[in-house]
């Protein structure tokens, strides 16, 4: 079965930086476009990056330029690289991947922006 398990997150100060992980298994990784979301307390689920499986990159507009997606197809990983972070980033982050007509979900890792 599809499970993707996230981890990363934690408490970071304002400008700080954090990268996030989403380790994957149960489907052939690399044929797939990865995301990741978040949800902020209060919100509805954003979708904050996506990669294709040839590596194409697309994010919101907000993040442009201070977050990086990637992947590692050999070990079934997605990452998210998030540098000046500000305190309304504040959110649960979940990775998730669209197989089948089924969208899957990770139990999602809390990033705390704050100082």
């Amino acid at each position: 079965q599809v499970q993707l398990v996230e981890s990363g997150g934690g408490l970071v100060q304002p400008g700080g930086s954090l990268r996030l992980s989403c380790a994957a298994s149960g489907f052939i990784f690399r044929l797939y476009s990865m995301n990741w979301h978040r949800q902020a307390p209060g919100k509805e689920r954003e979708l904050v990056a996506t990669i294709t499986s040839a590596g194409d990159t697309n994010y919101v507009d907000s993040v442009k330029g201070r977050f990086t997606i990637s992947r590692d197809n050999a070990n079934n990983t997605v990452y998210l690289q998030m540098n000046s972070l500000q305190p309304e980033e504040t959110a649960v982050y979940y990775c998730n991947v669209l197989r089948r007509g089924t969208r899957y979900w990770g139990q999602g890792t809390q990033v705390t922006v704050s100082s």
